[in-house]
């Protein structure tokens, strides 16, 4: 019989820490009507689709280990994920990056000029701006007891 042990994030190598938050993401975002499906190659830059129950609402998402912004995702209408402590943050990445762009210094960034910037650290300020995009959640409401059917 095999024995379950939690395998700490930190000795996941950069493809597990993928799978690993994807999992953790499609668990949050099922609270909120989303099936997702992971998709190969950056299929139009998104690792992965949000499905939503109403049949006509689909997401492309980039998975991220943090807040960052890209030139390359620009006008691909791509939503950036990413986690944050215990917190999950699914935001419209043109719509944020511009609002950024033009309340901060990071469009003269090294960072910036070579293509993309991220967070390590989110500020005060920063918590505040993704406020409307962090999804409450831990995967798990809704679920039933064993009625024993």
């Amino acid at each position: 019989m095999y024995r379950f042990e939690r395998t700490p994030y930190q000795k996941l190598n950069s493809r597990q820490r993928e799978n690993y938050n994807f999992q953790k993401v499609s668990a949050v975002l099922a609270d909120y009507g989303f099936s997702t499906i992971r998709v190969s190659s950056d299929w139009q830059g998104a690792d992965f689709i949000a499905q939503h129950l109403d049949g006509t609402t689909f997401l492309k998402v980039q998975l991220k280990g943090r807040l960052t912004f890209d030139k390359k995702y620009v006008g691909r209408d791509l939503h950036v994920c990413f986690p944050h402590s215990s917190d999950w943050y699914l935001f419209p990445h043109d719509e944020l990056m511009q609002i950024v762009l033009d309340d901060s210094t990071i469009g003269q960034s090294a960072s910036w000029k070579k293509g993309g910037y991220s967070f390590p650290t989110l500020s005060k300020k920063m918590r505040l701006r993704l406020a409307p995009y962090k999804l409450e959640g831990t995967g798990t409401e809704g679920l039933a007891e064993d009625d024993g059917s």
